[in-house]
């Protein structure tokens, strides 16, 4: 398809696998921090799968109009193995995008994860999905199918840009997303910062760890 705003694109590159791997074994607050706090999601996204915790991988993006997953349908179909559904539903909560048995599908599909900027319904089905399902809220109004919509976009989620093959990586603390070019660096620096953090914890336990700089940064306020 080619008519804008009912388009679908499958032609796009995706972050490297070996940066995936490293992501998955990477708090998301630690990249944010690495990354100068501009590309995490706002808060306000829950994960409503109560056992699938943490995820990285490549982004589908997929547009609909508030209210409407028709075009979330098809991107489920033609979803790849490892894809996390990046959903942008402009954060409507009036209906769900997506269900329980969308959710499934998902499954079946090799989906990584999924995020709605919206809202989502069937909670208890939900939860027992071994992939993450992360959404703005809860509806038991169901959603309509007549569209319009695209696939494979540019999208914009929480004031964060988000390109089909960028890299989109979850926790307990939320999530975050990377572009495709700039993430194998982000990741080198977050590896690194890991390493400091665990410094920290071990200077905390003995009673070292340096607070010089509190005081530093009051005294500059003078």
């Amino acid at each position: 398809m080619s008519n804008i705003g009912n388009r679908v694109n499958t032609i796009y590159e995706q972050v490297d696998g070996d940066v995936i791997d490293v992501a998955r074994q990477t708090p998301v607050a630690v990249i944010g921090d690495v990354s100068n706090r501009l590309y995490c999601f706002p808060g306000g996204f829950q994960n409503y799968a109560r056992t699938a915790k943490t995820f990285a991988g490549p982004a589908f993006t997929v547009r609909v109009r508030p209210g409407d997953n028709l075009f979330l349908h098809k991107a489920l179909d033609i979803a790849k193995p490892g894809d996390v559904i990046v959903c942008d539903a402009a954060g409507a909560l009036d209906n769900a995008i997506l269900g329980e048995l969308m959710g499934r599908y998902a499954v079946t599909r090799g989906v990584a994860a999924i995020v709605i900027n919206g809202a989502v319904r069937d909670l208890a089905g939900l939860a027992s999905l071994p992939i993450p399902v992360y959404a703005r809220g809860v509806t038991p109004n169901g959603p309509f199918k007549s569209g319009p919509g695209e696939i494979g976009y540019p999208v914009a989620v929480g004031g964060v840009a988000i390109s089909s093959g960028d890299l989109v990586v979850g926790d307990e603390d939320g999530l975050i997303v990377l572009p495709r070019t700039e993430a194998p660096a982000v990741l080198a620096r977050a590896r690194d910062h890991v390493a400091v953090e665990a410094r920290w914890v071990e200077q905390i336990a003995a009673g070292t760890w340096p607070r010089g700089w509190v005081d530093q940064g009051i005294a500059a306020l003078a």
